[in-house]
């Protein structure tokens, strides 16, 4: 299935939206425990730390070894880090602006 398509579900619409409901870091919390395992929020929050050093210019290598990630994930991260989606590089900025 391409992105795309995956977007025109009606039930990832609605798991679109129900993210935007949510307001507080506590109702992301425990949405995310409850929609997730343990591991599957430990690996998005991996991905995005490793988006943050390679958008700070660190060598694949070191990002591995300082995250534990993958060659794979590092290399995937990167690829959408400077894809035409752009949105680890939003919540990059939005992080960094502290939003």
């Amino acid at each position: 299935m391409n992105i795309d398509a995956m977007f025109d579900r009606p039930d990832v619409r609605q798991l679109v939206h129900a993210f935007s409901l949510l307001e507080t870091e506590q109702e992301i919390e425990a949405f995310l425990t409850d929609l997730c395992t343990p591991r599957e929020v430990c690996d998005f929050a991996q991905r995005l730390q490793v988006a943050r050093y390679l958008d700070e210019g660190e060598p694949y290598v070191q990002v591995q070894a300082q995250t534990g990630a993958s060659s794979t994930t590092v290399s995937r991260v990167s690829k959408a880090l400077n894809g035409e989606y752009g949105g680890y590089r939003r919540m990059l900025i939005k992080l960094e602006d502290g939003e």
